[in-house]
């Protein structure tokens, strides 16, 4: 009896220790699956001279936005113009947290021509109308405010088109917005949401449950 008791004891002792074993290794797989993830993440960049963020995928063109539409209407792509500025907290978090999830990254690449404009820039702009101006005389013409925002403009335009860009644009984003919301947004104007659902906080809502339904975790907070 006493060395039944003594196996017993041996055999919930083994089985307390594979068990703390296996809580281990399930806690260090897990560690080890975050720190993947973390590595995944897009390296940090860092300021220009001018103390703006500049992806290296942005594009570098003449800043004639109707050609900017046209060479990305040809790509299969639309124009966005993103407006920033020097020392700007809420540019910063979007490249730093936003603009180094590859996921988000790759949609945006795939899909969209992003155009970066400085909201207190002396380069030359030509506009959609045609009126040729500055940076920071567009942005007052656009009646941009913060940054950053981003005007999202349509695939295409009429041959006679007269209207200025803050006026044909499908859609705006303003300031920092976290990823989930940020990243559908781009999603939003691609699938022209817009139409259906022109209160995009709804439209969001109901897609955060089309994606819950399909099993993927959203994380709208």
């Amino acid at each position: 009896m006493r060395n039944g008791l003594t196996n017993t004891a041996f055999t919930l002792a083994a089985a307390f220790v594979l068990t703390l074993g296996l809580g281990t290794m399930d806690a260090g797989a897990a560690d080890k699956k975050a720190e993947k993830q973390k590595e995944e993440l897009l390296p940090p960049i860092e300021p220009n001279e001018e103390g703006v963020y500049v992806q290296p995928w942005f594009i570098n063109t003449f800043m004639d936005l109707r050609e900017d539409m046209e060479e990305a209407k040809s790509e299969g792509k639309q124009l966005v113009i993103l407006w920033e500025q020097r020392g700007c907290p809420y540019c910063k978090e979007m490249h730093h947290v936003n603009l180094r999830k590859p996921e988000i990254v790759n949609y945006i690449r795939e899909n969209f021509n992003v155009l970066q404009l400085n909201l207190w820039g002396d380069r030359e702009v030509t506009d959609v109308d045609g009126e040729v101006t500055t940076e920071k005389k567009l942005a007052r013409k656009y009646r941009v405010q913060f940054t950053p925002t981003l005007q999202f403009l349509p695939p295409d335009l009429p041959a006679d088109n007269k209207k200025p860009g803050h006026d044909v644009e499908v859609w705006r984003l303003l300031g920092y917005w976290k990823p989930f919301h940020f990243h559908n947004s781009f999603v939003y104007v691609k699938t022209k949401g817009y139409e259906s659902q022109p209160n995009f906080q709804r439209w969001l809502s109901a897609r955060a449950q089309e994606l819950e339904a399909q099993g993927i975790h959203v994380n709208l907070w």
